[in-house]
C-alpha cells in the first residue's frame, strides 16, 4: 500500500552537467556523542532548511552509511552556482556552522573527534549514465526523473551517447 511504483528498466532523465556533492562525517571517538551528535543533527538541519526552499537548488539526496563511524549524503545540485550560493549564504544555517567550525580551530579547540569532508563534481553530459531495473527513483533518478531506458539507449554505450538540446560546451 505504500510501496513506491517500479517501472521495469529506466534511466535517468537529466539533461545537461550534473553537479554532485558527497558530503559526510566520521566519528572518530565513539565516546565524545557531545562533539559529533551536534556535527550529525546540523547535517540534518541543513537538509531541512535545503527542502524548505526549492529554489535553492538542491534537486534531490540519499543518506548513507560507509561504516559504523561514517556517514554521508550524496546530493544532486541544479548548478554548481547554486551549490556555492548556499554555501556562502550568510542567511543559511551552513554559513553559521562553518563559522563556528572555523573559531574552534583557530582557537586551537578542534579535538579531531569527529572528522568532516565532501567532494563536489560537476559531470559533463556524456560522462554520466544510469539504469535502473525494477527500482522506484532513486539517487539521479529521483533528483532528474526517470524514464524507461528505451529512450536513452539499451546499452551504457549510448545512454553515454545521449546529448540534451541543453548540453553546454
Amino acid at each position: 500500500m505504500f510501496a513506491k511504483p517500479v517501472l521495469g528498466r529506466t534511466t535517468a532523465d537529466a539533461e545537461g552537467d550534473v553537479v554532485v556533492l558527497l558530503i559526510g562525517m566520521r566519528i572518530n571517538h565513539f565516546w565524545a556523542v557531545h562533539q559529533w551528535l551536534p556535527v550529525m543533527l546540523s547535517m540534518f538541519r541543513m537538509l531541512g532548511e535545503l527542502a524548505r526552499d526549492g529554489d535553492r537548488g538542491l534537486l534531490g539526496r540519499v543518506l548513507l552509511t560507509a561504516s559504523p563511524r561514517t556517514y554521508y549524503i550524496v546530493q544532486y545540485w541544479e548548478s554548481k552556482e547554486k551549490l556555492y550560493a548556499y554555501a556562502a549564504a550568510p542567511d543559511m544555517f551552513h554559513h553559521k556552522v562553518w563559522g563556528i567550525i572555523n573559531r574552534k580551530e583557530r582557537a586551537g579547540k578542534a579535538r579531531g573527534h569527529v572528522g568532516i569532508w565532501h567532494e563536489a563534481y560537476v559531470v559533463p553530459e556524456g560522462a554520466y549514465e544510469s539504469i535502473y531495473a525494477d527500482m522506484p527513483a532513486f539517487g539521479l533518478a529521483a533528483a532528474h526523473g526517470q524514464v524507461p531506458v528505451e529512450r536513452r539507449g539499451r546499452y551504457a554505450k549510448d545512454r553515454f551517447a545521449h546529448r540534451s538540446g541543453s548540453a553546454t560546451s
